[in-house]
């Protein structure tokens, strides 16, 4: 087989639609050389070699073709879960095919590697990033709750209504408001799911920094303890500010939820410090690792449970 002529840039680096193929003056012929892989009708992705295939494209990458070649789609479902990097775990998620969607005006997209879907849109649902068409933060929320638990939907919910920290962060807004995601829910009034998503909504707060958090925090209160705050700057005394992952200040209980890269030696002695600053200002610290929300976070609620007693709560 001789060597094909060289693709022009950027068919060279990514998969590409043969219409955008035949508009950079791509030969027919050339696109039916054994070198270029064709995942699917209408689309090939050049050889990379041994060590990089198909499969390791990004997913960008991947996605992007499959909604140009299909006219008035975009990427939706689990595939925009991914997309987004929203926490938690979606059902199907790992599956290799390709959720697609269009209006419902017009027919379901049907090919080899997608999951065509089709559904009513509003303008503001289907967002284009880096030429890649895919459903909004909010759209894809309401799409997924048909596949997610209620607890796991307040997870992605409070991840979209968090506040950044812009010194981590390259934005200073959060992805949603509570307004805007009962404005989504109300729009799309009888669809698979909403009722998931409502009950969500209602559980989903702002100030939660992680899904961890999250799941402590509606484990503390399915379990019949007060609703805490959330991530409050908090004045221990002496100029001292922290800022508790879950907070009691009434009883002064402090909750911090600890990953595992609390493990590190810089982490633990600042972990000690910490822990020494909220003792000085009368407040008692839990400290809540992975290992307590195991079995229904039945250690981690018997710890906070345990401490509110000791600062004077009791049970109504």
């Amino acid at each position: 087989m001789k060597t094909p002529r060289p693709l022009p840039e950027p068919l060279a680096l990514a998969a590409f639609t043969c219409q955008e193929a035949a508009d950079a003056g791509v030969s027919l012929r050339r696109l039916r050389h054994g070198a270029l892989y064709s995942p699917s009708r209408g689309i090939r992705v050049p050889n990379y070699g041994p060590t990089l295939g198909p499969a390791e494209l990004c997913t960008s990458e991947k996605i992007r073709p499959l909604t140009r070649v299909t006219e008035f789609s975009a990427a939706s479902h689990a595939t925009a879960f991914t997309f987004w990097q929203f926490p938690g775990f979606l059902p199907g998620q790992q599956h290799p095919r390709i959720h697609i969607s269009r209006p419902d005006t017009m027919a379901i997209p049907r090919r080899t590697g997608v999951v065509g879907h089709v559904g009513q849109f509003f303008d503001d649902e289907i967002v284009c990033v880096n030429g890649l068409l895919v459903t909004s933060r909010l759209r894809t929320w309401l799409d997924i709750a048909r596949k997610m638990s209620v607890e796991e939907l307040t997870v992605v919910a409070d991840h979209l209504l968090r506040f950044p920290r812009p010194e981590f962060e390259a934005r200073d807004e959060p992805h949603a408001t509570l307004a805007q995601l009962a404005e989504m829910l109300d729009r799309h009034k009888g669809t698979p799911g909403i009722r998931k998503a409502r009950l969500a909504l209602d559980l989903a707060r702002v100030g939660a920094d992680s899904a961890p958090e999250t799941r402590l925090r509606l484990a503390l209160e399915q379990a019949g303890l007060p609703e805490p705050q959330l991530n409050v700057r908090t004045d221990l005394g002496s100029g001292v500010v922290r800022q508790p992952d879950v907070g009691y200040p009434v009883h002064r209980v402090a909750v911090e939820y600890e990953g595992e890269g609390h493990s590190e030696a810089e982490q633990v002695v600042r972990d000690i410090a910490r822990e020494e600053d909220y003792g000085r200002g009368g407040w008692l610290l839990v400290r809540i690792s992975k290992r307590h929300m195991q079995n229904g976070a039945m250690s981690a609620i018997a710890k906070v449970r345990a401490a509110l007693v000791s600062r004077g709560w009791a049970p109504k």
